[in-house]
Parts: structure tokens; sequence; C-alpha cells
């Protein structure tokens, strides 16, 4: 772990931050899951992102995750039953996490490569550019397991890539290939596995010779038409917390955890 000029973070366990020659790269480091994501994860991110976001040195932040098999494939269903064990309003800090995703003052990068679901679409969402490769896989998951995200990864979602392909996202559960997401819009650039590296590489420093300042204003100016979002997304959390604790959201998550198809039309 490598330390900013405003201190180090806290030792981190389910993800990994670096620093190098102006970026920071925060990675979801739980691949033996597909980089799900628990309270945990979600905390270690803020520290992780303030770290990056307060310090002038840093210019650019990348946002990953382990391995090659995922960027992150949501939450963590076993670390959930109608709720997780964590802070926030469905003990996941999801407010916190998007917020200073949106907040931090200088251009996050998502650089995905394999699956992007559920939590991981809504991070591609809301990061400010999204890099994938060719074998990346988009989409939601949250009917399927009894949940769904009513903030940015809905409304963002749908000024990003238009209402009927958003609502077509979440009312089907399909899966996208990175291709069809960057003809959505979601994704800015994709290029074959073996130059995802490289080519994030290369946008963080065509970003690195940009003035710090006209970027953090640029970045504010832009979330500042959409920042009603975020008091929607905190209404729509607490009703997706009463939600959490009726029959059928507990279907979702068993049949997710059986291994079987959910029956929410009879419980």
């Amino acid at each position: 772990m490598t330390s900013t000029r405003n201190g180090t973070p806290p030792e981190f366990t389910d993800i990994l931050f670096g620093v190098s020659g102006g970026v920071a790269t925060i990675t979801i480091n739980r691949p033996r899951i597909h980089n799900a994501v628990r309270a945990k994860t979600c905390e270690e991110m803020i520290d992780a992102f303030n770290a990056a976001a307060w310090d002038d040195d840093i210019g650019v932040i990348v946002l990953t995750g382990a391995g090659e098999r995922a960027f992150c494939s949501g939450g963590d269903q076993g670390a959930r039953d109608g709720d997780y064990d964590g802070r926030g309003t469905l003990g996941l800090p999801v407010e916190e996490l998007h917020t200073i995703i949106r907040d931090a003052p200088k251009p996050v990068i998502a650089k995905v490569r394999g699956w992007c679901i559920g939590a991981g679409n809504v991070f591609a969402t809301l990061c400010d550019l999204t890099i994938a490769s060719e074998d990346s896989t988009f989409g939601q998951i949250g009917p399927a397991v009894g949940s769904v995200e009513p903030g940015f990864g809905s409304l963002l979602l749908a000024r990003t890539i238009g209402q009927k392909r958003a609502k077509e996202m979440w009312f089907l559960c399909r899966r996208y290939t990175a291709r069809q997401a960057m003809e959505m819009g979601l994704v800015n650039a994709v290029v074959p596995a073996e130059d995802l590296d490289a080519e994030v590489g290369r946008w963080c420093q065509d970003i690195l010779r940009l003035s710090p300042t006209a970027l953090a204003i640029g970045k504010r100016a832009f979330n500042a038409e959409t920042e009603s979002i975020r008091g929607i997304a905190n209404l729509g959390n607490l009703a997706v917390k009463l939600y959490g604790n009726t029959a059928e959201a507990h279907e979702g998550h068993n049949a997710y955890l059986e291994k079987r198809p959910p029956r929410f039309r009879k419980v």
C-alpha cells in the first residue's frame, strides 16, 4: 500500500490501494466471489477514495477489480439476509460511497474486465469514464435476487443510456457485451483484454496533462445537473430497507444461495 501526501489510509483486507505517478488505483480484492462487495468492502473503498480525492498530488483515480473474471458482480449475497452488517440505511454505506465517487474533485475511471453486474454496473455508471475489455459483461440483477437500486444506479443510468434502455436493463435483467454497453453510452472505450491496462494508462496520462482546477470545476458542473438524485436515493433506500424484510425479498435471496429459480409470486 502506498501512502498519500495526506497520510496513509488504514490497512485494508477487501481492497488494494496504490498510488503511482499521480494515479491512485483502488482494486476490489475479492476475486474468489467475483469481487462482490459487503459492508467492509464499501467502508474500505470510502476510506481509499477519501485518501485519493483530497491529495493534490493525485490527478486521477482508477477503480477496478482483482483478477480476470470480474470487475464487481454486485452485493455479496452471503453477507445479506434482508440486510447487510454495516452502517447506512441498507447495512451497506452506499450513500457515502456513491457520494465520494461523485464528489472526488478529479476524474474517476472504471477499468472493467469480466463481470460488471449489479453494484458493479452502478459503479461503472457513477464513474466519470468507463473503459472495458472485450470480455466484459454488463447488466443488472437486483429484481432477480429480491433487490433494487432506486438512486444513481437507476436514475443516473437512465440519464446516461436513456429511459428505454435503462428500463430494459432493470426490468429484464439481461446481460450485455462491452460493445453493446458502449453503443448504449455506458462505456467510453472497448479494447482487447491484453490492452486494457495500457489503454487506461493512456487515458490517465491525458488527464494528468490538464488543469486540475478546470477538471474539478467541470466535474462539479456535470454533477450539479443530476444532484437531485442523491435525495431521491436516500428516500428510495428507505423503501428498499422495508422491502428487504418482506417474504418476497427473502425468497430472492434464498433462491440465489440455493441456486434455484425464485418463486416470487408464490410467497
